[in-house]
């Protein structure tokens, strides 16, 4: 029964993996994912399944597709199908979608886990990957580096700067694991910035520049931090406003592992804010900060209200407090420490109560001032009902007294009186270890104790008994006359213990101190090995030896170095060369460089050959993978030209009629041609969708030329002008029957958009057609491709048969993939979609002739695409020409002294 209900699932997968339904292929493969994740074998259930994955989904036009193919194959923990993987993940870690190489990302630890000896290859995609501008794949590949090789430092050094500027855009969680990353790699470039005569400029870039002379000068002067190191502390800084609790842990510990000991206190308002969080979160901050304040007092004291215990805080937590008001505590704000903990000790919680008694003997022994205050009030505590609070109070006492025992006899005296009404067997044997170790400051009450606990000694606890012992031995040695027969009582009684310990120890004490012809020489020092005096114990902090841990890491909260944690190197004595961090700018293939002379090419050069167009291509992938850093201005520049040759229709029919009467012959000319060639650097091309030959649609113009951040002279002032043709079309987002009522209509105004350069603005029409008002109509944050959306303003109410206007701004991030997002009501959430057209994703430049042509010369090495069309008289005008281009792309037209030719 088991293996068929396997089969029918094999086939049901099987079909919705082979449908044409890309929801069914997702669902499919979320499936076998879950299956697998549930320790199903899939080499042996789904070998079908697995055989389509691998041949057909890593390939299909939709991203989504693609990154769950990718998904279910690194899943699958089969060491056979490793080859696949592994050129599936270099496959994809090129695919043109940032979502589908953030996938590759995550599947390179998995198949890491599968088969280590890997390592090399992946490495190789990691540092092609840690290469990637896009924010969506920053924070996955640092994982993968951080799993796969954490000791490669040199595939950070090119992008360590990117990585910075990148930061504050990445996804949260890829922040907190780019952080840790950071702050490991800071450790080992720069010098200790917490040295006495360290000089600190926010704002100083002069190392970047610095020649080799000036800096062998530098080196003698005083510490001055490195430019790189104050740009990692500057970027992680706005991220402490982070609503996620982990980055802004994430970024106090960099603080606190790389910053100056002046730049410490930002931290401290965020890491409170956090104690509002929920109790976990609050416990995990609250250990850090008591980490903190053992060293940094100062930090923390101003907002020592912050941690005063509430009554509805957990144990854990409470404790935790108490530690941090331990650590703050000081001669200035002791009394008022000293009146909270008065408080605490009435607890209902025994475990915080006891806790608490603990931290006064701390306060006590590390200000000396309140010492006896401290004393006389656990004194008072010996008194209360509550055996803990008793018991933990003669603990904390026997500690106190071992620092100045002859000035506290008293105590002593009341201890030992308080001795009957004790139950808790620590607290017992306290107080028979202080009368033994001061035996000769309360001479006639020592004696008659041993006289009380030789009566009880068989039903104490083990414990007790041993304490009973030692107290023995200390009084035969210096009050034998009172103690001798008591002594040897208790001895006797030892001698027949059940338990081993005690009948050993009574044994090692007889053959000490009780003198007799088998007795070594070691009976002679009796009195000085068990009168020794004892140094007094060191109340210290619990978490005093945690820092030499990572602040925020799994160690450091169990104190205990976990499985994978990387520890913190120590700062190098001389920084290692920051040249390594320079990233040349190779200017890519064909980029205008103004205020430059160079000769001029001629129009011939455009047409490359085919070996010219390699090299060029290369010089331009090449140089896409270099970041600059130089003050340079950065444009996006689009360039769309045209080349298009237009004759009559007439000459093309009497083409065709030649063509008809004599297909093998091949020597027309090229006037009888009509053609168009569309030249680029990036070409992306449509084909047209209406059967009309006129139509605009069959000109192919559908292209988009974009240099991508390439460094311009800052010199050059490159202008958008405004739209030759804005289209009064609109077309629908939303149906009123699919929107219960709401409907929407969107339009493209083809203006530059006021939300950001890298957006298209959008025009949109909301319409009621119910007979009901609809509140709260407004775009879901949620977007399912990853675009940037800046939505409209929340419509708060829509009359019935009532329409408004609203705009909005998408960057499609220069791809012609669907925007799709969440239009929302109070009640109803709608998913629309948004397919731009290539046309709408330009936008046009004002520029002369001579300069379109200087700049079209460069454009070598690019792809080309010619097509011949067929158009009436009426429409061979270059006015005509230019109304139909600029109707399907937002370009602008260049003013043309060729009359056959349109630019």
């Amino acid at each position: 029964m088991l293996n068929h209900c396997f089969l029918c699932r094999n086939e049901d997968l099987k079909e919705m993996l082979e449908s044409s339904k890309e929801s069914l292929k997702l669902e499919a493969m979320k499936r076998i994912v879950g299956l697998i994740a549930k320790g199903k074998n899939a080499s042996e259930l789904f070998p079908a399944v697995v055989k389509n994955v691998a041949s057909k989904n890593i390939e299909d036009p939709n991203q989504l597709i693609r990154a769950s193919a990718l998904r279910v194959l690194s899943s699958i923990r089969v060491p056979i199908i490793v080859p696949i993987m592994m050129l599936s993940i270099k496959e994809a870690s090129t695919d043109l979608s940032p979502y589908v190489r953030k996938t590759a990302a995550h599947a390179i630890q998995k198949l890491y886990s599968l088969d280590p000896d890997q390592k090399e290859h992946l490495i190789e995609v990691i540092e092609k990957l840690l290469k990637d501008k896009s924010t969506l794949v920053a924070g996955s590949v640092v994982m993968a580096f951080e799993e796969v090789c954490p000791d490669r430092i040199d595939l950070i050094h090119k992008n360590y700067r990117k990585l910075c500027n990148l930061l504050v855009d990445v996804e949260e969680w890829g922040q907190v694991v780019i952080i840790h990353m950071l702050t490991r790699y800071a450790r080992t470039q720069f010098v200790s910035p917490w040295r006495e005569d360290a000089v600190f400029d926010e704002n100083s870039e002069k190392a970047f520049y610095d020649s080799e002379e000036e800096r062998r000068v530098e080196q003698s002067k005083p510490y001055i931090m490195d430019p790189d190191h104050r740009l990692l502390l500057r970027n992680t800084k706005p991220l402490l406003q982070s609503r996620n609790t982990a980055v802004v842990m994430a970024v106090s510990q960099l603080y606190w592992h790389l910053a100056p000991t002046h730049e410490l206190s930002i931290i401290t308002k965020s890491l409170v804010r956090l104690l509002r969080s929920h109790r976990e979160v609050q416990y995990i901050v609250l250990q850090n900060i008591a980490t903190m304040s053992i060293q940094r007092k100062g930090m923390f004291e101003p907002f020592m209200k912050s941690f005063y215990v509430r009554s509805t805080d957990a144990t854990h937590i409470k404790t935790l407090k108490l530690e941090i008001l331990t650590n703050l505590a000081n001669e200035a704000n002791i009394s008022t420490i000293l009146r909270e903990f008065q408080t605490y000790v009435k607890s209902q919680d025994k475990a915080f109560a006891a806790a608490t008694i603990q931290a006064i003997g701390r306060c006590a022994t590390n200000i000396s001032e309140v010492t006896d205050t401290c004393l006389n009030g656990l004194v008072l505590l010996l008194s209360n009902r509550d055996e803990t609070v008793v018991a933990e109070s003669v603990v904390v006492i026997k500690k106190l007294l071992q620092t100045q025992p002859s000035q506290h006899s008293d105590i002593i005296k009341h201890m030992a009186k308080l001795f009957d009404n004790i139950t808790v067997s620590m607290a017992r044997a306290s107080i028979l270890w202080l009368m033994g170790e001061y035996c000769e400051h309360v001479p006639k009450i020592a004696p008659d104790v041993l006289r009380k606990m030789a009566k009880t000694f068989t039903s104490e606890e083990d414990i007790v008994k041993l304490q009973t012992v030692n107290l023995a031995a200390k009084l035969y040695l210096t009050n034998s006359k009172q103690t001798k027969l008591l002594t040897q009582y208790i001895l006797n009684l030892g001698k027949y213990d059940q338990s081993y310990d005690i009948r050993d120890r009574t044994r090692f004490i007889r053959q000490l101190i009780v003198p007799n012809e088998k007795s070594g020489a070691l009976s002679k020092y009796a009195r000085r090995i068990l009168m020794a005096p004892k140094p007094a114990p060191v109340l210290q902090s619990a978490f005093k030896d945690r820092d030499r841990f990572q602040l925020g890491t799994l160690s450091h909260s169990l104190n205990s170095q976990a499985n994978g944690y990387l520890e913190l190197s120590d700062w190098p004595a001389v920084a290692p060369d920051q040249s390594v961090r320079i990233v040349e700018v190779v200017e890519p293939a064909g980029a205008p460089v103004f205020g430059k002379s160079k000769p001029g090419k001629s129009d011939e050069k455009f047409y490359s050959d085919s070996e010219e167009e390699e090299e060029e291509e290369e010089e331009g992938s090449s140089s896409e993978d270099s970041s600059s850093s130089s003050s340079e201005a950065n444009l996006r520049f689009v360039l769309t030209s045209f080349c298009v040759h237009v004759e009559s229709e007439s000459e093309s029919e009497s083409e065709e009629n030649s063509d008809d009467s004599n297909k093998s012959s091949s020597s027309q000319s090229d006037s009888e041609k009509k053609k168009k060639t569309l030249k680029n650097k990036k070409l992306q091309q449509q084909k047209p969708d209406s059967k009309d030959r006129c139509s605009l649609l069959c000109l192919y113009v559908f292209l988009v030329c974009q240099f991508d951040t390439i460094s311009w002279d800052v010199r050059v002032s490159l202008q958008a002008s405004s739209p030759v043709f804005v289209p009064e079309t609109s077309r629908e987002l939303l149906h009123r029957m699919t929107g219960k009522g709401l409907s929407a209509q969107y339009r493209f105004t083809r203006q530059p958009c006021i939300y950001g350069n890298s957006m298209v603005s959008l025009q949109l029409t909301l319409s009621n057609s119910s007979d009901q008002a609809l509140e709260n109509i407004h775009i879901s944050e949620k977007s399912s491709t990853g675009q940037n959306i800046h939505r409209f303003n929340a419509i708060e109410r829509l009359e019935p048969q009532a329409s408004v206007t609203v705009s909005m701004g998408v960057d499609f991030n220069d791809s012609t993939q669907a925007a799709n997002f969440q239009l929302c009501t109070k009640e109803d959430e709608f998913s629309v979609s948004i397919q731009p057209a290539v046309g709408e994703l330009l936008l046009p430049i004002t520029m002369s002739e001579a300069d379109f042509t200087k700049e079209q010369s460069k454009l070598v090495g690019m792809n080309e695409s010619s097509a011949t069309i067929t158009m009436t008289p009426e429409n061979v005008s270059s006015q005509s020409v230019n109304r139909k281009v600029v109707s399907v792309a937002n370009l602008g037209v260049i003013p043309s002294s060729q009359e056959n030719i349109h630019r």
